[in-house]
């Protein structure tokens, strides 16, 4: 039996369901998932593994324009997926960017779109929340350009159309064997995804500028014989004047965020576990290159 595998970059703009559909192929939450745009800071790999063929789908940053030296390097984050990628999927908001508009603005895919060897196919995501004349007039207009392989409607939310999504990347793929072990989803550590739930609760309960400034860090995870194990984090956050928002009144806020995180670890985990969590001020981080590499968002070294 012939095997495909090969690796699908997932491109769009903040907020246009990058997360969601890998999590929608993966049918689990790999990567983290808000309203706020943002969210995901570096590449992530989530491996759908098959006798016939193994995808491995890299969610990525929502392309901006970069104001400051994290964005900056999200945004290497999206080149570096794109050039390991086999095929490149790029979403497009429905809803929100129907023409494209604020899509085919940005700076990053204006420059890297024409001198793209990697074959594009423009995903129509949130297909479910227009009206079907609109949806039509959407594919009609990009189905004339020469830009895209394929444009695929779906609601990555529901699951439409995946099957249709599926088929498309695996013919782009070539005969090759697994590169990752059937039952790994992802290459990355727990502590990694212990983080990333951690920094969701922050983005769900957490107003204005705290998700954004703030980073978690996992100091200590110890897996115990008893019932639960031990995780200490550190909510590293820019302004001292941030940290009594994070803590709250009387400890309110943190307590708070403390049970929602514990409880998607836990589940994630598949144990119980005790969570403790402080908060520190790392000034100006998100500038600062040093503290970005110690927060892991460098490129891996080999390929800088």
């Amino acid at each position: 039996m012939k095997h495909r595998a090969g690796y699908a970059a997932i491109i769009g703009l903040p907020n246009s369901g990058k997360s969601t559909l890998l999590n929608c192929f993966l049918g689990q939450k790999l990567s983290i998932v808000s309203h706020k745009p943002q969210t995901t800071r570096r590449r992530i790999a989530g491996i759908l593994s098959e006798p016939e063929y193994q995808v491995v789908f890299l969610d990525t940053p929502g392309i901006l324009n970069p104001e400051y030296l994290l964005q900056k390097t999200m945004l290497e984050w999206v080149r570096f997926a794109i050039a390991d990628a086999d095929v490149m999927l790029l979403l497009l908001d429905a809803k929100e960017d129907p023409g494209g508009e604020k899509l085919f603005a940005n700076d990053f895919l204006a420059a890297e779109l024409p001198k793209l060897n990697t074959p594009v196919v423009l995903v129509v995501n949130k297909i479910d929340l227009i009206e079907q004349s609109k949806a039509a007039d959407i594919l009609q207009k990009f189905s004339s350009s020469d830009k895209f392989r394929h444009v695929i409607p779906v609601s990555a939310l529901h699951g439409f159309n995946k099957d249709t999504l599926l088929e498309a990347i695996l013919g782009f793929f070539p005969e090759h064997p697994k590169y990752y072990e059937e039952d790994i989803v992802s290459d990355e550590m727990e502590r990694f995804f212990v983080t990333e739930i951690i920094r969701e609760k922050i983005f769900e309960l957490y107003e204005d500028e705290i998700p954004y400034s703030s980073e978690v860090e996992i100091e200590e995870f110890k897996e115990r014989e008893g019932p639960k194990d031990y995780i200490r984090a550190a909510i590293n956050i820019e302004r001292a004047s941030q940290k009594g928002i994070i803590i709250g009144n009387k400890g309110d806020a943190i307590k708070k965020l403390g049970l929602a995180a514990r409880k998607a670890i836990e589940e994630f985990h598949g144990k119980e576990v005790f969570l403790e969590l402080y908060v520190r001020v790392a000034e100006k981080w998100r500038t600062n290159e040093r503290m970005i590499r110690k927060f892991g968002y460098n490129l891996p070294e080999s390929d800088d």
